[in-house]
């Protein structure tokens, strides 16, 4: 399995892999689009930025809409210590001989913010779910429409036996930032 080229990316992105896609990105913002062996993804204008308001325990298998606050808008501010949910401004759908896997930006990582996203599986499709966490003790600004994460392509020799698609996963078709399921 190796890492797949800017110009791979590209060809593959135009046939509908990465949508809307960004061959480059204006100077003055975290920066988005094909980098040189994946592509930087940007964070939509939706967030659920969680909050302690209701006592509402965190969990992955009774997850409950009282654990955060929706927002929108050109950017959002996480609180100290704290973590929001949103969801990528691309749509990705994954080939077959294609395993993605998701890092943080170094602009965001300087300022204590790690992303947190699993792979992207050989024929997964859909919006990203992020996790975006604030490590500091002061609130932090990220910005939509801007890069938030970095997707990196590494492409196999081989089909896989069994895909994503083929598992009927649970996240498959994302169209927004959906909350853990256990099923």
């Amino acid at each position: 399995m190796g890492i797949k080229s800017d110009t791979w990316i590209a060809a593959h992105a135009l046939a509908g892999m990465i949508e809307p896609f960004a061959s480059d990105c204006p100077k003055g913002v975290v920066s988005y689009g094909v980098s040189s062996y994946g592509y930087d993804m940007r964070v939509a204008d939706e967030f659920k930025v969680f909050t302690n308001v209701f006592n509402a325990i965190v969990d992955p298998k009774a997850f409950t809409g009282r654990s955060f606050v929706d927002m929108n808008g050109d950017s959002c501010i996480i609180p100290p210590n704290s973590f929001a949910l949103a969801r990528s401004l691309e749509y990705f759908r994954i080939p077959r001989d294609v395993l993605c896997l998701v890092i943080g930006k170094s602009t965001y990582a300087r300022a204590g913010i790690i992303v947190n996203v699993t792979p992207l599986e050989p024929q997964w499709e859909g919006f990203v779910t992020i996790e975006i966490s604030n490590t500091t003790p002061l609130p932090v600004k990220v910005y939509a429409n801007e890069g938030i994460a970095q997707v990196l392509f590494m492409g196999a020799d081989e089909l896989c036996a069994v895909s994503y698609e083929d598992k009927k996963g649970k996240y498959q078709n994302q169209t927004g930032i959906w909350l853990p399921r256990v099923e």
